[in-house]
């Protein structure tokens, strides 16, 4: 837990001295952050933040010289410090996130700088003092697990997921672990428009299951994994036996659009057959409500354990308020899901 009476000191680094300006400007402006310094590329970064001392980093992705991804990993052995991305609708940005970034914003189309600051901003106070994960070297090859084979058991199970900061790498590490044919999965992973189709078509390459972008009118079904798409709600929507998902734009639940709430709640609501909730990484306390309520009605309920988070808020919450039935790390969920689900 970040101290409330210390200012975050933010290394701000860009090739662009627009950006470096409107950013080093906009949080400069807030009362518990102090900007420490700009870096004009990587390489100045490197050179400066051993003086600086900062406690989190805004990083470009692009930048000439040394990209973001390279900056990561010469930083992150030595400086083990939270970075921010900045980046534009790219697919890399999930490669800096896999060497090491706890979280990421979208670059501000024009007109949008204040909207741009504020989510900024939040994400830098959220990432003081945030756990950095460290990239293996050479992550050892998984084999593809086992098949769960034709048990009608399994057709009659939704499972949910909800993640935030430090969630996309955390959801990987479980989803990657998990057979083809595991029950019908929904996602929730608060994230900026724009990035969720490249972050379902990335887990579809590296998951043994289907994984895409949830559409209106989807039916969950076994082998498929449905994330919700940014900026809409994903809810559960019970037809007989059968079940799809609604995705509509609505209001904002819990600050959040998509919202681990709205979906844990219209689990709770909706779901008469098994399932089971898994609440992970992230500031807030966003999903910790619905999970309790999932809880109540019958679901099987996992939290990501505090050594293994990157920021252990939503988990912890849930936990406090008794909706978790067991912790377990980020690399162990999907074994205590699997042996639960054997047990069906």
């Amino acid at each position: 837990m970040w101290p409330a009476n210390k200012k975050v000191r933010v290394l701000v680094v860009d090739d662009s001295i627009m950006a470096r300006t409107m950013i080093a400007q906009g949080l400069g402006k807030h009362p518990n952050i102090e900007v420490a310094g700009i870096a004009i590329n990587a390489q100045d970064a490197l050179t400066k933040v051993g003086q600086l001392r900062p406690d989190v980093i805004t990083s470009d992705v692009e930048m000439p010289g040394m990209s973001g991804i390279d900056f990561l990993k010469k930083l992150l052995p030595q400086y083990p410090l939270p970075v921010i991305l900045v980046s534009s609708l790219n697919l890399r940005v999930f490669d800096a996130l896999s060497a090491g970034a706890v979280d990421f914003v979208r670059k501000p189309e024009p007109g949008q700088n204040e909207a741009f600051i504020a989510g900024l901003t939040q994400k830098v106070l959220s990432a003081a003092g945030a756990k950095v994960r460290r990239a293996p070297v050479a992550p050892a090859p998984m084999g593809a697990a086992r098949l769960l084979g034709a048990r009608p058991a399994m057709d009659k199970v939704i499972i949910g997921l909800g993640a935030s900061t430090g969630g996309t790498e955390a959801t990987l590490e479980v989803l990657k672990r998990l057979p083809a044919d595991i029950p019908g999965m929904l996602i929730v992973q608060h994230m900026p428009t724009g990035f969720t189709q490249m972050y379902a078509e990335r887990l579809n390459r590296l998951c043994q299951m289907e994984v895409r972008e949830a559409k209106h009118g989807d039916e969950i079904r076994r082998g498929l994994a449905l994330l919700a798409p940014a900026d809409y709600q994903m809810r559960v929507v019970r037809s007989g036996t059968r079940y799809t998902v609604s995705v509509q734009s609505g209001e904002k639940v819990s600050g959040h659009r998509p919202s681990v709430d709205a979906l844990f709640f219209s689990m709770a609501e909706q779901v008469r057959c098994k399932m089971v909730g898994i609440i992970m990484t992230g500031m807030g306390r966003d999903g910790a409500d619905g999970l309790l309520q999932m809880r109540k009605a019958g679901a099987y309920t996992i939290g990501q354990d505090k050594e293994s988070c990157v920021v252990y808020g939503m988990p912890m919450v849930a936990y406090n308020i008794g909706a978790v039935q067991i912790q377990a790390s980020c690399e162990n969920i999907s074994n205590v899901l699997l042996r639960q689900l054997s047990q069906l």
